[in-house]
C-alpha cells in the first residue's frame, strides 16, 4: 500500500509563507497525478491544488495567485508553497497521489497520510 508523509506545516502571522511537502513511497511516481486537500475544523476536505502527471496545474480560486504546487519525479515528493496566508487558510493539509482528473475535476484516490496541520496567526 502507498504511503504519504506531509511536513512542512506549522504556525505562521499573516502575510508569511510556508512549504508544504509530500513524499510517496509509491513507485511510477512520474505516471501519477496528485493533488493537496485541506480539512478546517468543522468543515469538509477540501481540494486545494492539483498537478497532473503532464505537469498541468490547477487551483481552487480562493488560493490562486498565492499557493503553487509543483513535484519533483526524482524525490518522489510534491510540494505546495504557499505565500501571503490568510487566517482562512488554517487547516490540516493532506496529499493524495494517483487520483485522476475528469473533465478537470481531480477525483482522489481512497489512501491520505496523516496531514500537516497549518496554523495561520491574524
Amino acid at each position: 500500500q502507498v504511503q504519504l508523509v506531509e511536513s512542512g506545516g506549522g504556525l505562521v502571522q499573516a502575510g508569511g509563507s510556508l512549504r508544504l511537502s509530500c513524499a510517496a513511497s509509491r513507485n511510477g511516481f512520474s505516471r501519477y497525478s496528485m493533488a493537496w486537500y485541506r480539512q478546517a475544523p468543522g468543515k469538509a476536505r477540501e481540494f486545494v491544488a492539483g498537478i497532473h502527471f503532464t505537469g498541468g496545474t490547477k487551483y481552487v480560486d480562493s488560493v490562486k495567485g498565492r499557493f503553487t504546487v509543483s513535484r519533483d519525479n526524482a524525490k518522489n515528493t510534491m510540494y505546495l508553497q504557499m505565500n501571503s496566508l490568510k487566517a482562512e487558510d488554517t487547516a490540516v493539509y493532506y496529499c493524495n497521489v494517483g487520483g485522476t482528473f475528469v473533465s478537470g475535476q481531480y477525483y482522489p484516490d481512497s489512501s491520505w497520510g496523516q496531514g500537516s496541520q497549518v496554523t495561520v496567526a491574524s
